[in-house]
């Protein structure tokens, strides 16, 4: 019996009967398939949307290293434990540096907190809006920054929307996303089509190479006037952000504009990014 054969259904009178290609698993998991897989990827999303009335978003991008202050304290309990009980010089010496490595991600848990609080905060303040107005906090739905947006919609009682992407190191998804609202996309272009399309806000915390990728996306689509429709962009931290890309060194070698450092906000707190949230939001002058 052929490979081809033993992957068919047996029909009623017993003769072997083709699957259809839609249903040939193997087919659609191949090179010829990937058209196919790319349309799924851009559809399905589009029809739960469409069936959960998802007409705006607000994104929240950031680093999903970033954990809860409470975590982290446990952890920096259980190596000072370690430490004071450790005799060897080498373990001594690998404590103190992990204990370091740790003292500075408690320094960046603030901003879970106040991811989830801006969430909780713009969940709230949507809830109030007419329904044409009305939008979701969307998160590429793994942990850090993207758990405590989601985490804070859904305390403020709001469907949340989570895109994943499957990577080597699984990066499951959080659990405070909506179960109907929850994907997992195999292509990066595609996941970020549907994180920014909808949107009309693109919130940008602290991250690495993922979140620098997407911030300088979404800044090429607005300074080349891509988006046919206006997006607000705010990098919250103006500490982080101005250490991290020296925006200014690009205007004094002229590889931007001195006008280009206002397609975006800055914001240093919840309040003042709710300042600007809900000042601009809804302007249709963002594109200058």
């Amino acid at each position: 019996m052929t490979d081809i054969k033993k992957k068919n259904i047996i029909s009623k009178n017993g003769n072997f009967k083709p699957l259809k290609s839609y249903d040939n698993k193997e087919f659609i998991h191949s090179g010829n398939g990937r058209l196919i897989r790319i349309l799924s990827e851009y559809l399905y999303p589009e029809q739960r949307f469409n069936k959960f009335n998802i007409n705006r978003t607000v994104i929240f991008f950031g680093s999903a290293r970033i954990q809860p202050k409470d975590k982290v304290l446990n952890k920096i309990s259980e190596i000072e434990k370690k430490l004071i009980a450790a005799k060897d010089k080498n373990l001594r010496e690998k404590l103190t540096n992990e204990l370091h490595f740790l003292n500075k991600k408690l320094e960046m848990s603030k901003y879970y907190d106040e991811s989830y609080e801006l969430s909780y905060r713009l969940s709230k303040w949507s809830d109030s809006l007419p329904m044409k107005k009305k939008f979701f906090i969307c998160t590429g739905g793994g942990p850090g920054i993207m758990e405590a947006a989601n985490r804070g919609a859904f305390d403020a009682g709001e469907k949340t929307i989570g895109l994943n992407i499957s990577l080597p190191m699984e990066q499951d998804p959080n659990p405070y996303i909506t179960p109907e609202l929850n994907f997992e996309f195999h292509y990066f272009f595609m996941r970020k089509f549907w994180l920014v399309y909808p949107a009309i806000a693109l919130i940008v915390f602290p991250g690495g190479f993922g979140t620098i990728d997407e911030l300088m996306e979404v800044l090429t689509l607005r300074q080349t006037e891509k988006f046919k429709k206006p997006r607000l962009i705010l990098l919250y931290s103006e500490d982080y952000w101005k250490k991290i890309i020296n925006f200014d060194a690009l205007v004094e070698y002229g590889m931007i504009s001195k006008e280009d450092t206002q397609l975006f906000f800055i914001a240093n707190t919840p309040d003042e990014a709710m300042n600007i949230l809900q000042n601009n939001l809804f302007n249709n002058n963002l594109h200058k």
